[in-house]
């Protein structure tokens, strides 16, 4: 009997090629580096001209508050002294310190009308009454800051309509020329940026009362949560966001303020309103010290961008 041996058929040893040399990205990434890239080159036109027209000014202004120049003449190399007359000369930093006192009237009172108005209005929506207060908390808005600048120097006349009525409600001992009285001139001026910045903190603040779910307020009704308590621990954590912006925007108009101080006193009586802006345009185009002015425009810079970043930290969304 004959042994048959039943062969199977093997198959061949996979082959594991061997690293190669290193090979050329794959089309898909390279087609993704080109397009990422593709679009800072449509952004690039708007680049250089924010680079020419806005970055160059400032590195202009701090390279000229390195020196002690009229404009015109030879300039004499400083240094650093030009910020130190800052901190020391009480003509340079006064102005800085009425700056800081504006917030208070730029950025705290609107904030606290504007969630007041905004909680109130929210009540009286799609009514005659709340088209009408909305239109007029926000007519400031439509007026130049020179123009209200104007306008309230009549009305803080010494017969003005500001002491007019304080007379016709009985308080005429008070009545004074405002924007001329050392005391209250800073405070006069402060109430003009009140008046500007309410509409605009208004809005922002009652578009973003549009977003809270009005069923947190039904519940809170049903827990017994009075009108105070559902704006302090509903309407004001829900605005979180919106405050920041507000705050943000009128701390830079009361830090940068310019036209409504220049139109409306030109910084006196005796430098009591002066404020940085103005500041720096008397001494660059009246006083021929571009050196200082350079200075003071770089201190303001950096005390705006010390302030605004903490507070956009602050009012980050968790």
């Amino acid at each position: 009997m004959t042994d048959v041996s039943t062969s199977t058929p093997t198959t061949p040893p996979l082959r594991i090629s061997e690293p190669g040399p290193r090979r050329s990205l794959p089309r898909p990434r390279i087609r993704s580096a080109a397009r990422r890239w593709s679009g800072w080159l449509f952004a690039l036109p708007a680049l250089a001209f924010y680079g020419f027209f806005n970055l160059r000014a400032v590195i202009q202004s701090v390279w000229y508050s390195l020196y002690d120049w009229n404009g015109i003449g030879p300039s004499t190399w400083v240094g650093l002294d030009n910020y130190v007359a800052i901190l020391t000369d009480s003509e340079l930093l006064e102005p800085l310190l009425h700056a800081l006192v504006l917030i208070l009237f730029f950025t705290v009172l609107p904030v606290c009308f504007g969630l007041v108005a905004a909680a109130t209005m929210q009540s009286i929506q799609g009514r005659f009454a709340g088209a009408l207060a909305r239109t007029v908390l926000f007519l400031p808005q439509i007026i130049p800051g020179a123009a209200a600048g104007v306008a309230w120097t009549w009305m803080y006349a010494d017969n003005g309509v500001v002491n007019q009525l304080m007379r016709l409600v009985g308080l005429g001992g008070y009545t004074r020329a405002w924007l001329g009285d050392f005391d209250w001139a800073l405070v006069a001026v402060g109430f003009i940026g009140t008046w500007l910045s309410t509409g605009f903190c208004t809005l922002l603040l009652m578009s973003g009362v549009g977003k809270i779910g009005p069923q947190l307020y039904e519940a809170a009704r049903l827990d017994g949560a009075g009108a105070i308590a559902r704006f302090r621990h509903i309407t004001v954590p829900g605005l979180k966001q919106e405050i920041g912006v507000c705050t943000t925007v009128t701390i830079i108009s009361a830090l940068a303020s310019f036209d409504v101080v220049y139109l409306a006193t030109h910084g006196g009586p005796g430098g009591a309103t002066m404020v940085p802006g103005v500041k720096v345009y008397d001494l660059a185009f009246s006083e021929s010290r571009l050196g200082d002015a350079s200075a003071l425009a770089v201190v303001l810079a950096l005390l705006i961008v010390a302030i605004v970043l903490p507070l956009q930290r602050l009012f980050r969304e968790d």
